[in-house]
């Protein structure tokens, strides 16, 4: 059967209370230091429970990033008000940037709860695939979130770094810690500010970056209160909110010091570390026929008997285990179950998954959820021509889905030496803004649009021509360039008397003088610029 990706459309089961880490989840811990303490976080870490799909992200932020109130999201990126549940205007965000592995979707980080928050769609725009630093220049603000130039000595070679609000540096410096440590394997393919290698993985000028942001802000009880939940739905931590001192005992000014962790119970108890009480999967929509696999950590401690397991309930036949019974000797080690789900009719379905031994151990129970919907048709998207061409990037245009999808995929093909190189990247807009653009080689691109796995055909193929610009440039020379949040102009001469219009007609704006590289601040949106020395006005996109 196909694995296929799933349109996760049901909110996940609540959670009555939110289990914490058990006595001995860092007892591992005492006695290191350096790359032997990370190494220690790393296989406490590793393996942890993935999340259904991508698309189910925005369920499992109803329950990971909702503010106290239960009225509205709680979204690091802007000042903006969005109204919970509604997740319009609002993207699901890779704090740190999937491109920076590769864009690969088969990697557990594509879908880690511990990166990945909510954003509002222009700031995610416009922090595309930039390194945290402090913005010296910036090209665009919006009050919470700065992209720019960076102070001296910071960005790695990038062409700008994204500054998040002092009060969540702390969190996104915490969640960099974490992503360092449990995917500290990863062979990096942007090495702005991680490196391929085991320790330290984060680069110098990025320790010292975040470890001053890890330590002039402090952990929150918004980032407690969130560990809690993405621990409940993956049976993984982020280890440094738990304890913010393991940073300095790795990476900052007690490298030289053994950690020691405060009361920790030294037993041969037998004990379920995971999966915890109130632990549920949620399968998502799959199409009728075909089967969805998820995975759930087993990992006992001083574990003498075996773990059993069973499924029950009305559906129950619709799930199946790849095992029902796991060795104590394996469990103590770290366990990976697949469940299956393999629905035969359409329609909402659910079970209960029970984990229990012999040995002296509380029994847990397992929520088990999902949906089938027949499998869709889907017809061929029309791409549209790139527009914002600069020397560094370009933004994919294509027209929207006939249906209900998930999201599109865009095939990217770029000539370099005669080959050919391809990469699939996806999009949940109809555009997608191209960061590493390279005037130097010509490229295309292409688009599909993507339900429950199932994708639609090829569309028409999209010619990127080196050398474009933003907009149309008059006979006069005048040319624009659009970034996020602002343009910049390009001449020969100076124009005189210009006036920008929005899509509406109305004067937005008013130059006595443009001059060669001249800047002015743009929200979002289409504009059109005239000026004396212009015949026709030049239409240019802000995105």
């Amino acid at each position: 059967m196909k694995h296929c990706l799933i349109s996760f459309l049901s909110i996940i089961i609540a959670i009555a209370t939110y289990a914490q880490a058990p006595a001995s989840y860092y007892s591992s811990l005492n006695g290191l230091k350096q790359s032997q303490l990370k190494d220690a976080l790393y296989l406490i870490i590793n393996n942890h429970n993935q999340v259904s799909s991508y698309n189910a992200l925005p369920d499992y932020f109803r329950k990971t990033d909702v503010k106290p109130g239960g009225n509205e999201w709680w979204e690091m990126y802007s000042n903006q008000t969005f109204s919970f549940p509604d997740f319009t205007g609002l993207n699901r965000e890779h704090s740190v940037p999937k491109s920076w592995w590769g864009g690969s979707t088969s990697t557990p980080a594509y879908t880690d709860l511990n990166h990945l928050y909510p954003s509002e769609s222009s700031a995610n725009q416009a922090k595309s695939n930039y390194p945290l630093g402090e913005v010296l220049t910036a090209t665009f603000d919006n009050g919470v979130s700065r992209v720019g130039y960076a102070v001296t000595g910071q960005g790695g070679g990038a062409s700008r770094v994204f500054e998040p609000a002092d009060q969540y540096k702390g969190d996104f410096a915490r969640t960099y810690f974490y992503m360092a440590t449990r995917y500290q394997s990863i062979t990096w393919k942007y090495n702005y500010m991680f490196q391929s290698n085991t320790y330290p993985t984060i680069t110098p000028w990025a320790i010292e970056l975040l470890m001053k942001w890890h330590r002039d802000d402090p952990v929150s009880q918004k980032e407690i209160d969130r560990n809690e939940v993405v621990y409940s739905f993956q049976n993984n931590r982020n280890p440094f909110i738990d304890h913010p001192s393991l940073a300095e005992h790795i990476w900052g000014n007690k490298t030289s010091e053994a950690f020691t962790l405060d009361n920790t119970p030294i037993s041969g108890t037998p004990e379920l570390m995971a999966p915890v009480p109130g632990t549920s999967l949620d399968f998502g929509t799959v199409a009728c026929g075909d089967d969805k696999i998820m995975r759930l950590q087993i990992k006992g401690k001083n574990l003498t008997q075996p773990i059993n397991l069973s499924v029950s309930g009305p559906d129950s036949s619709l799930w199946t285990l790849s095992d029902y019974s796991i060795a104590a000797s394996l469990a103590n080690e770290g366990y990976s179950l697949l469940v299956t789900y393999l629905p035969t009719n359409t329609g909402s379905y659910s079970a209960t998954l029970s984990v229990s031994s012999t040995d002296s151990i509380q029994p847990v129970t397992i929520a088990l959820t999902g949906k089938s919907e027949v499998r869709p048709t889907l017809t061929a998207i029309v791409a549209l021509p790139a527009s914002s061409i600069t020397d560094e990037s370009y933004t994919a245009n294509w027209q929207p889905a006939a249906e209900d999808i998930d999201y599109y995929l865009v095939t990217r093909t770029r000539y370099v030496g005669g080959i050919a190189f391809t990469e699939k990247l996806e999009a949940e807009q109809n555009y997608l803004e191209i960061t590493d653009f390279n005037p130097s080689y010509k490229e295309n691109y292409s688009v599909q649009s993507v339900k429950m796995g199932y994708l639609s055909p090829q569309s028409n193929v999209i010619t990127v021509e080196p050398g474009g610009v933003t907009g149309i440039a008059a006979p006069s020379q005048l040319a624009v360039i659009s970034y996020p949040g602002l343009i910049r102009f390009t001449c020969g001469n100076p124009h005189t008397d210009a006036t920008i219009f929005d899509i509406t007609g109305r004067a937005v704006a008013s130059l006595p003088i443009i001059t060669n590289n001249m800047e002015i601040t743009l929200p979002y949106g289409i504009y059109f610029i005239s000026t004396n020395e212009t015949l026709h006005s030049i239409k240019v996109i802000v995105r």
